[in-house]
């Protein structure tokens, strides 16, 4: 009897048969779990992963923020492998209707792999664990290999309207004969994310104390900052955006007792806005009124003053599968005298030179014009040492470089914790 030659890779047929068993087995459970219309809401437990392209990547589930809220809870955890990789292992925990149900899978991170590579590596692992959980919605008619539909028709109802809040407090004590320190940090923020719009809402208190003891006596360093920030932005199409945005600030080490900055701005991206997670080319500009009340008398015989400014900031962002960039141009000053004005430039780059081979960098400088705030008595020798008030410069800069290579097998993905990482 003549058989046709087998085609097909054994790895794939397992694969095939994996993935059609968990469809049925999602189908019959269907009938016994009886589903919630929508999307299935998901709860994405991962610091390593770039949530937002998996949003964009992964459309026909609701994620969701809270693990209470969620039916299926994904938990990631990562450990060394022995190529000096990183092992991802995804728990797929069944709440609600899938309760009991559950699944674990796991993708490895090569020590040379691109964060394209790297975040593209997490998508196709979830997409995998997903189906069964989704194969029982009405997401499924949407999916063969890739999904068809946007997803923003069955998301689910949520009575806080998109507002998401966090309060933060923290402080810090240490302590020795000769010096004591001790820190408090509080702060409120609250945001609203849409596609039509976005608010972002933020208050801040930051309180230092530092106590030295020396031969000539006792020193004390106390630094106070303290303000609020409101930003609303409108979308205006794929590629422009308008909004307003406005700062209070009260800062010992800038010599403020109060500033006041609103404006508004305009923002015009070359591509478009629904590829941000992998480039964007930002042209943001904007206008602010300033109203300054200093602490002490400025160096320009300023007790306060009320001044306009403009700024305009192009930010280019890209990851693919040779690496990341990031490069910033932001130019700025004052309207009544364009000689006070400030230029800063930063440059983030991490490219895959060769296979194993990686380089790492960081620069970042500025050109400072626009010191209006320092004091006529300058900064005393404690506050320079002590770095409580700012000083008097023409410029500042700060740059970093790394380069790491990687050799050897690439096919050892064992993970051994023993003795620790």
């Amino acid at each position: 009897m003549l058989r046709a030659p087998r085609t097909s890779h054994p790895y794939w047929d397992y694969e095939l048969r994996r993935l059609t068993a968990a469809v049925l087995l999602a189908l019959l459970a269907a009938g016994a779990a009886a589903a919630e219309p929508g999307l299935t809401r998901v709860f994405i437990d991962c610091y390593a992963c770039d949530l937002d392209y998996i949003r964009t990547e992964i459309p026909f589930v609701d994620q969701v923020r809270d693990p209470e809220q969620a039916q299926v809870h994904v938990l990631a955890t990562t450990q060394p492998t022995g190529a000096g990789g990183t092992e991802l292992t995804f728990a797929f925990i069944g709440r609600e209707g899938w309760a009991g149900s559950s699944d674990t899978l796991r993708a490895v991170w090569a020590p040379a792999d691109t964060d394209e590579e790297r975040r593209a590596a997490v998508v196709r692992t979830l997409k995998l664990g997903l189906i069964r959980y989704v194969a029982g919605t009405p997401a499924a008619k949407d999916i063969a290999i890739t999904y068809s539909g946007t997803g923003a028709a069955d998301a689910a109802a949520d009575p806080w309207r998109s507002w998401v809040f966090t309060e933060s407090v923290n402080s810090a004590m240490s302590g020795q004969h000769a010096r004591k320190s001790v820190s408090l940090n509080a702060s409120l923020s609250a945001s609203r994310v849409t596609a039509p719009a976005k608010i972002n809402l933020n208050g801040w208190v930051n309180y230092g104390d530092e106590k030295f003891e020396t031969d000539s006596g006792r020193i004390r360093s106390v630094t106070r900052d303290q303000g609020a920030y409101a930003l609303w932005v409108k979308s205006l199409g794929e590629h422009w955006s308008a909004g307003a945005r406005g700062t209070l600030n009260a800062s010992t080490y800038n010599n403020m007792k109060l500033a006041v900055a609103a404006g508004p701005a305009v923002e015009y991206d070359f591509f478009p806005y629904s590829q941000s997670t992998r480039r964007q080319l930002r042209f943001l500009y904007g206008v602010n009124y300033n109203s300054y009340r200093y602490r002490e008398e400025t160096i320009y015989e300023k007790t306060y003053e009320n001044l306009y400014d403009h700024s305009l900031t192009v930010s280019l962002e890209a990851t693919e599968k040779w690496g990341s960039a990031y490069l910033s141009l932001q130019g700025s000053h004052y309207l009544h005298d364009i000689h006070k004005n400030n230029l800063q430039v930063t440059a983030d780059l991490s490219l895959r030179l060769w296979e194993g081979l990686s380089l790492r960098l960081f620069a970042t400088g500025s050109r400072v014009r626009d010191q209006l705030f320092l004091p006529r008595g300058g900064a005393t020798e404690e506050e320079i040492l002590l770095e409580r008030s700012a000083l008097a410069t023409q410029y500042t800069y700060n740059s970093s470089v790394g380069l790491s290579y990687t050799f050897g097998s690439i096919h050892n993905n064992v993970v051994n914790p023993r003795f620790g990482a």
